[in-house]
């Protein structure tokens, strides 16, 4: 049996995408990716970096090695020197009180520093650019940016084009920091403001599943009251705008495929999973600031959480797999001792113990893999009633599922 296809996108964000390292770690050199082929990634800015690091030991057919190339690369960007430190933290100082209004912005083509060089620096001594050439045979990576002439959305693809370093410091040219590069016959800024991070593009890989690692949360529990919180959700959510809508046409394709609609047709469905950072409090002290800040701890801190998440992500697939093949045994198997259950609406009806009710409950919910599933602090699916829709939410801890939630 052909195993499954996966695409993995990596959301932009700055330093806030160590993250997304931690979580390529885990997923790549666990014993649960035999399961699948991975083909393809895609990023945007950090997570272009990241894609890029990863990318780089698949196309060497050595997946373990993408580990010591993110650690290796995320040390050499961190602030480790008592110099560094201190450039650091006039840098975090300075970032936030101009999103604040108190300090004036000041031009990148203005700092003595040419911060480009620094970054071509770190990129080039744990990546050989001069191995890379086009192949539409080998794994996909698609790296985003923006034309800032033109206004128009680059698709850097490896599939078409050797991937040079001045294609991923184009998508990672945030305007306020660096310089706009110049490659490819175009002017470039930061990919935050086109694909972020490519979809569409990375779709030519022909992945059964869609993986997306997104730094932006989508929901926050609080409105936004002072000027920092506001520009800081204000960057939260211009970050997600083009990603949810070519994840919503991925859905949209995927219902018609259902449906029967499109019957014959060229198109397939697409399983999308949405892998969110759950932001600690360390990134909100500053804002959207934090995603500059290059302190060692901090960047570290982010790292292991990425890698905590992506061992809940990989259980939650085991547990979907067992709740879609209606393996109540498997099912059971999945949940903690003392699993705690909530059902409301049209779940409220179930009789029993938590457990008792838990496998009444699969045997008639299907999960419904036409909406994307997500996957932050804890896990949902949208489901299939006889007598309507529904939704589950699942708390893991430690691979077990500790908490289900129905309504």
């Amino acid at each position: 049996m052909p195993k499954t296809r996966i695409a993995i996108a990596c959301q932009g964000g700055g330093s806030h995408t160590a993250f997304t390292a931690g979580v390529l770690q885990r997923l790549l050199d666990g014993p649960e990716i035999d399961e699948y082929d991975v083909v393809g990634f895609s990023g945007t800015s950090g997570g272009a970096v990241c894609a890029l690091l990863a990318w780089t030991a698949l196309r060497e057919g050595d997946r373990d090695r993408a580990r010591p190339l993110l650690d290796a690369f995320w040390a050499d960007n961190s602030a480790s020197t008592p110099l560094d430190v201190a450039a650091n933290a006039w840098l975090m100082w300075a970032a936030t009180l101009q999103s604040t209004g108190w300090l004036p912005q000041v031009s990148p083509y203005d700092l003595p520093v040419d911060g480009l060089a620094e970054f071509r620096a770190l990129l080039t001594r744990r990546v050989d650019f001069a191995e890379f050439t086009p192949d539409p045979d080998g794994p996909l990576l698609v790296v985003g940016a923006v034309d800032v002439l033109s206004g128009k959305f680059r698709a850097f693809h490896s599939y078409h084009e050797a991937i040079t370093p001045d294609m991923v410091l184009a998508s990672a040219a945030i305007p306020n920091v660096f310089p706009a590069v110049h490659t490819d016959g175009g002017t470039f800024w930061d990919g935050l403001f086109s694909q972020n991070p490519p979809v569409h593009e990375l779709l030519d890989a022909a992945p059964d599943e869609l993986w997306v690692i997104q730094i932006n949360p989508t929901a926050r529990a609080e409105e936004p009251r002072t000027v920092l919180d506001i520009a800081d959700r204000r960057n939260e959510l211009s970050g997600n705008l083009s990603l949810y809508q070519e994840l919503h046409g991925i859905e949209v394709i995927d219902r018609l495929l259902a449906d029967g609609v499109l019957v014959g047709s060229r198109y397939k469905h697409i399983t999308v999973r949405v892998l969110e950072f759950a932001r600690p409090p360390s990134t909100r002290l500053l804002g959207s600031t934090s995603k500059l800040n290059r302190d060692a701890r901090f960047l570290k801190e982010l790292m292991t959480q990425g890698e905590r998440q992506a061992e809940e992500f990989l259980a939650t697939l085991g547990f979907e797999s067992a709740w879609r093949a209606k393996d109540i045994e498997a099912v059971l198997g999945h949940l903690a001792p003392d699993v705690q259950l909530t059902a409301a609406g049209s779940f409220a009806g179930v009789d029993g113990d938590a457990r008792t009710r838990i496998a009444e409950l699969c045997r008639t919910a299907a999960m419904d893999l036409t909406r994307k599933q997500l996957t932050r602090d804890r896990a949902v699916w949208d489901v299939r009633l006889p007598e309507g829709r529904g939704r589950i939410e699942a708390e893991i801890v430690d691979g077990k599922v500790t908490r289900l939630g129905f309504s």
